[in-house]
């Protein structure tokens, strides 16, 4: 009779066990790739927020790219400004897929951020795209810093997005 019980009791305590091992992996973060997309990496440190501009332009296409050597890849946009074509950094691939932003060729958008230099090419740095008249498409780093989103907490995320 004591084995029994003492089985029974091994089997609950397994059960047991099981169940907080599968309730704590499921409340776990799915894993990101934050390869040079940390707040301290050399990428993020060249949105300089005192060089804050607002461009206008057209959409020519929403594409994947490697923003710096060793990165992860980024989605990003090519946007036509009168003669000129610039790329526009908006933030890692795992963050908002190029299929995730929501815009089409030839839409007229308004970009909020700041331009770099990376290896010897000028990009523009998002921190928000909207499409005209005033449709936000993507808010991706707050203007005030330029903290980019995807180091955010989840609970500070949720305050951003609650202000909009």
């Amino acid at each position: 009779m004591q084995t029994l019980i003492g089985r029974i009791m091994l089997i609950i305590m397994m059960f047991c066990i099981s169940l907080i091992v599968g309730i704590n992996g499921g409340l776990a973060e799915e894993p990101r790739d934050m390869q040079g997309w940390g707040i301290d990496d050399p990428y993020n440190q060249l949105y300089d927020v005192r060089e804050f501009e607002k461009i206008r332009g057209w959409v020519v296409r929403v594409k994947e790219v490697i923003p710096m050597p060793g990165m992860s890849p980024a989605t990003a946009l090519d946007v036509r400004e009168g003669a000129y074509i610039h790329e526009i950094h908006l933030c890692p691939t795992w963050y908002r897929k190029p299929s995730e932003i929501r815009l089409k060729k030839n839409e007229r958008i308004k970009l909020k951020g700041v331009w770099a230099e990376i290896d010897g090419k000028d990009i523009f740095m998002a921190s928000k795209v909207k499409k005209d008249p005033d449709t936000e498409i993507i808010k991706v780093r707050l203007t005030k810093d330029g903290t980019p989103f995807w180091t955010m907490t989840q609970q500070q995320l949720a305050k951003e997005m609650r202000k909009d």
